[in-house]
């Protein structure tokens, strides 16, 4: 696998019928280890190590409706009260991140109203604060501690 803009892991592969499969520590089984999923674990490491998210706050591949349509972020972060505080789409390292890529995360915004927006390809992540008050939005230079962010 490519190596990425992220630390890297601690991490338990098997194969199986000749596909590699790695362990997922939030939904606690294999997965078939795809480049996006790559990309989706670090990032999972980087939230828990890094950022400080208690890993049981940690949701992957979190159901929402968005138009009446099932949709799946990637990954979701909850505050100690249940809140949604952020969304991460992944994408796999070969994937440019454009323009759809931050519409598809914004879309998944509509039903979780979370605060903070990631995108990330591995190489490069972005992340915007959502101000609902004034209807805007800010890139920041990077993701804000969990103690940061987390509403008590």
């Amino acid at each position: 696998m490519a190596n990425l803009n992220l630390p890297s892991i601690e991490c338990k592969t098997r194969q199986i019928r000749g596909q590699t499969e790695i362990f997922d520590i939030i939904r606690k089984k294999y997965v078939v280890l795809t480049p996006e999923e790559w990309v989706r674990q670090h990032f999972i490491h980087f939230l828990i190590n890094q950022k400080g998210v208690p890993q049981s706050l940690i949701a992957v591949e979190y159901s929402l409706k968005v138009n009446k349509m099932m949709k799946r972020a990637d990954i979701a972060a909850f505050g100690t009260k249940g809140q949604p505080l952020l969304i991460v789409e992944c994408k796999a390292s070969s994937v440019k991140i454009n323009q759809k890529v931050f519409d598809q995360v914004a879309r998944y915004n509509l039903a979780l109203k979370v605060k903070y927006l990631v995108v990330t390809n591995g190489l490069e992540h972005y992340v915007c604060q959502i101000d609902f008050e004034k209807n805007s939005y800010a890139f920041l230079e990077e993701i804000p501690d969990f103690e940061e962010v987390n509403v008590k």
